[in-house]
């Protein structure tokens, strides 16, 4: 059976989280007041609608008690945001996410009852600023404060050694969770595999750690 979601809010982020859980095989309504946004997207999730979700009504009338999750992406309208996420726990929706524009607006969501609360640009700032550190990094994705996953090309003095012979998890204190060669991804790498010249190592561990690495 397919997850469904809610967005409510369609600016760029909403917008881009709408159309992706669709592309993954997802319902998805796509909530916003204004037309223009609703109009631009209505062909590429399975419903979309103009309404104010401001109005505690107006979200209770999307039966939003029957879907998996719901996201709230009108940040810049604050009531409105606390307004959704608030109506949406109260109706018994299991996994709520709100987009929040200050730590104020944070504290508050999480205060009643958001399971989530985020940050995308702020998020998205930190992600590339890792990922300009060093020329060999192809992502980096924080899985908290403290920990992340961290892509990275293969470095030149481990081209042709395998990972049993590194010893990357007592040399740097990070695990290998998966390889990439072109567009496959092994996962748990074979440990005796010599690695190849511009393959890319999946990597977990603590941001300190990644960051000697």
């Amino acid at each position: 059976m397919k997850k469904q979601y809610a967005v409510l809010g369609l600016g760029s982020f909403g917008e881009s989280v709408a159309v992706t859980l669709q592309s993954m095989g997802c319902e998805v309504v796509a909530v916003d007041n204004h037309m223009e946004r609703v109009q631009d997207i209505a062909d590429r999730v399975s419903y979309a609608m103009k309404a104010d979700v401001e109005n505690p009504d107006v979200i209770k009338s999307l039966g939003i008690r029957n879907l998996d999750g719901v996201v709230v992406a009108v940040a810049d309208n604050m009531e409105a945001s606390v307004m959704a996420t608030l109506v949406s726990k109260e109706m018994g929706v299991p996994y709520v996410m709100a987009k929040a524009k200050n730590d104020l607006h944070a504290t508050i969501l999480k205060k009643i009852g958001a399971d989530a609360v985020i940050f995308p640009e702020y998020e998205m700032g930190c992600r590339i600023a890792k990922n300009l550190m060093s020329a060999n990094f192809a992502d980096w994705i924080a899985l908290s404060p403290d920990y992340s996953i961290m892509e990275i090309q293969v470095p030149k003095a481990w081209v042709g050694r395998s990972l049993q012979e590194l010893d990357v998890r007592r040399t740097f204190d990070v695990n290998v969770v998966g390889l990439k060669e072109g567009e496959a991804v092994e996962v748990n790498p074979d440990p005796e595999k010599p690695l190849k010249e511009g393959a890319v190592l999946i990597l977990v561990g603590a941001n300190t750690a990644l960051e000697k690495l």
